[in-house]
């Protein structure tokens, strides 16, 4: 609700985001995360930021505040604190799937080494004088050599990563 009032209000203002960042003393980018909803602009930045746009702060929330002075950041501080707690479980999830996305990569990689040992290079043994067969084994071969030279890499990258990503206690 805040990224969609920001931008909704900024627009109605006529102001682009670099105009926006020039008034605020900060980068462009900082806008733009904050009219994605990717982070929120902190108590003080949001008294300028209402300050800038001519709107009280409980506009850019999205509720009428009653009361004044310390009330007033009391409400803008629990409000921001809900979407920090937004933003801290969407990062988590995003953490968690990743985690879980190079654990199954590793997973990948070992299996199909499984099957190549296993089936010891079939293709070697094919006969070559059919042309059917002979760009199937080109095929394998290529697809092995490769494998071979690449899932190494793949597989120490996969394991980096779930380490990175891994959720510390």
């Amino acid at each position: 609700m805040l990224n969609e009032n920001i931008k909704t209000i900024r627009k109605s203002k006529g102001l682009s985001q670099e105009e926006l960042a020039i008034k605020l003393n900060v980068v462009r980018q900082t806008i733009s995360k904050w009219e994605q909803g990717l982070s929120v602009p902190d108590a003080d930045m949001l008294i300028s930021l209402s300050e800038v746009l001519e709107v009280p702060v409980s506009t850019l929330l999205g509720e009428t505040v009653r009361g004044t002075g310390a009330d007033d950041l009391k409400v803008i501080c629990e409000k921001l604190e809900v979407i920090n707690l937004q933003l801290a479980r969407g990062k988590e999830a995003r953490q968690k799937a990743m985690y879980w996305l190079f654990i199954l990569l590793c997973v990948g990689i070992a299996a199909v080494f499984t099957v190549l040992i296993v089936g010891n290079s079939p293709y070697l043994g094919w006969d070559y004088s059919d042309p059917e067969t002979a760009i199937a084994g080109t095929l394998f071969h290529a697809f092995e050599w490769l494998f071979v030279r690449i899932a190494p890499v793949a597989f120490m990258g996969a394991m980096i990563g779930a380490c990175l990503t891994r959720k510390k206690a």
